[in-house]
């Protein structure tokens, strides 16, 4: 994991996932979380970028 992917994970979850993915369902989910609570869609980022 790059530090670019590390530090767009922490300010811009889906951006990270968006990023790393594509547009998807990966992404789709990242945005739901994000939008539920930061700290969901950051932790979603990590887990699919690792």
């Amino acid at each position: 994991m790059s530090l670019l992917t590390i530090i767009l994970s922490i300010l811009l979850p889906p951006l990270a996932v968006f990023l790393k993915h594509g547009l998807g369902t990966t992404f789709l989910i990242s945005v739901i979380l994000t939008l539920i609570g930061w700290i969901p869609g950051v932790i979603h980022a990590f887990v699919v970028n690792s």
